[in-house]
């Protein structure tokens, strides 16, 4: 199993120049005298440079926190961490602590309602994610706060499972859909658990429960009476229980890539998938070229599926900065999960399809084994949270039954072995049984209905949150706009110029953001070989 949103500073490093984490890059501590909570921080007082108490959340100012690659523009913010119970439901809960770094704004003169950034995943670091927010101008009118979810990687503890990435980066040879390597897959999270329960976690407080009450006890220890939320991915998912369960001094949401609590699971997996691969196929019979270069492309596609699932091939590649070659073995369902990755690289998609019909893999194996061996999909998700979420609020309101009739419905050619693994939640179910963690209250599946201002984007190749589930968000917010942008895959605000102004915009004027960039739009010319 996977996270819902492969690492971002792979797709954001394509657009904006970019490495990420090292040691603290500028600590700035200014004031670390406590102040009762609601007091102001002093005429002049940069936001977050004086420590704070607010309820269970105490913030102090401090270092900036560590990275997993270098990020420069942490040599200007702002930083420290909040101190939380790991579990509000028990008395004598330890504590933990998140890290918290505050882009401020390019303007001389800011808004004084800043923007909180939360991070998709789930498991992902926000931290890790400052340069996508920066590269898209979001900090251009308003500071952007970024905190770590619990579990994360810049939090403490960080509850991240190397063996888990390894496996996924060394078992490339293996069957994916094979039962054979499903058992290796849970006994990976099996140990990852194990580690993390000696390593004294309460495994059942890493959820989005937990998480919202956490930016609620950020936001009111940081002395702001209001700010705006900007979530992507499970980020959405996040924002959503967030202004359900705490709208208190929320001005506006946008929310990117949208999962809505409700549906989160792998039934609504396989309708991304479907619905981010038909706007890649129909945008390529859309296109005299790629039409007659590759005609009935969605055709080969599933007919590949299926003639892999029944026999599998295998081929070994070259993978840059990896020095041995590498063997991947393609079936059925790693070519499924391939093309929900592809995505973002859409142009090249059907000439990588229309290669492997004609007996040559590599491009589809070196791609899906570069994801797996990059030095970004080791060790920095926090599969503490992964799990936490997955086995607490997704799969005890949803049965594998659920799953494969979704998958069978929607792609009714598929073999069950196909079915059985919604795309990136790969034997899910199996790895919950190991987590071995409480479900969560059934209210953390309810509709978020709420009239604070809503911006609901989603990308017309999203194959890994649907892009039908922004519409769906939206109908119970009152106060929301619904923007697909076409052409565009998961997370559109890293990929889209014309997503990132809308965004910026939707800030500055909630109820009337402009749009207009979208009428300009074109598909991508895609690749077509002689």
């Amino acid at each position: 199993m996977m996270s819902l949103l492969p690492p971002r500073r792979r797709r954001a490093s394509r657009r904006f120049p970019v490495t990420l984490a090292g040691a603290t890059a500028g600590a700035l501590v200014v004031g670390l005298t406590a102040l009762p909570a609601g007091a102001e921080s002093g005429a002049g007082a940069p936001l977050g440079t004086v420590a704070r108490t607010a309820g269970d959340a105490r913030y102090r100012p401090g270092p900036c926190p560590r990275t997993a690659d270098p990020i420069p523009d942490l040599e200007r913010a702002r930083c420290g961490t909040l101190t939380v119970p790991e579990n509000r439901s028990r008395h004598k809960s330890r504590k933990i602590t998140l890290a918290v770094a505050i882009i401020p704004a390019v303007a001389k003169r800011p808004a004084s309602d800043p923007i909180v950034w939360l991070a998709g995943g789930p498991g992902d670091d926000a931290v890790s994610e400052i340069p996508m927010a920066v590269g898209g101008g979001l900090n251009r009118d308003r500071d952007v706060i970024f905190m770590s979810q619990r579990g994360t990687y810049s939090a403490d503890p960080e509850l991240t499972c190397r063996n888990v990435d390894e496996f996924a980066a060394n078992s490339l040879d293996l069957v994916f859909g094979a039962p054979s390597t499903g058992r290796l897959h849970v006994q990976e999270t099996r140990k990852c658990r194990d580690r993390l329960v000696k390593r004294g976690a309460d495994l059942s407080a890493y959820n989005g429960t937990e998480s919202s009450a956490d930016y609620d006890g950020l936001r009111r220890a940081l002395g702001i009476r209001q700010w705006n939320v900007f979530g992507i991915s499970y980020g959405t998912d996040l924002a959503l229980q967030y202004m359900r369960l705490h709208p208190k001094g929320i001005r506006s949401v946008g929310i990117d890539g949208v999962l809505p609590p409700s549906l989160a699971g792998g039934a609504v997996t396989w309708k991304a998938a479907r619905e981010g691969f038909d706007g890649i196929f129909e945008a390529c019979a859309e296109q005299p070229s790629c039409n007659t270069r590759y005609p009935n492309l969605k055709g080969t596609f599933e007919r590949l599926v299926s003639e892999l699932e029944a026999r599998p091939v295998t081929t070994t590649v070259t993978v840059p900065g990896h020095p041995e070659p590498v063997k991947v073995t393609l079936d059925g369902g790693l070519l499924v999960n391939w093309l929900t990755f592809a995505s973002h690289v859409a142009a090249g998609v059907p000439r990588s399809i229309d290669e492997l019909a004609h007996g040559n893999p590599q491009r589809i194996a070196e791609q899906y084994a570069g994801g797996k061996l990059s030095p970004q999909a080791i060790g920095r998700v926090s599969h503490g949270l992964v799990f936490g979420v997955f086995c607490r609020e997704w799969t005890p309101f949803e049965s594998e039954g659920d799953v494969i009739r979704a998958g069978r419905r929607l792609f009714p050619t598929f073999p069950r072995s196909v079915v059985a693994n919604a795309p990136l939640l790969s034997w899910m179910h199996a790895d919950c049984r190991a987590w071995d963690v409480p479900p969560a209250d059934p209210s953390i599946r309810q509709r978020t209905y709420s009239d604070i201002p809503t911006l609901v984007l989603s990308g017309g190749f999203d194959s890994q949150t649907a892009p039908s589930s922004g519409p769906y968000a939206a109908r119970t917010l009152s106060r929301s706009t619904a923007v697909t942008v076409p052409y565009v895959a998961h997370v559109v605000f890293a990929d889209s110029p014309c997503a990132q102004t809308i965004t910026r915009s939707f800030f500055d004027t909630p109820a009337a953001p402009d749009t207009g960039c979208l009428a300009g739009l074109q598909p991508p010319t895609f690749e077509v070989a002689p």
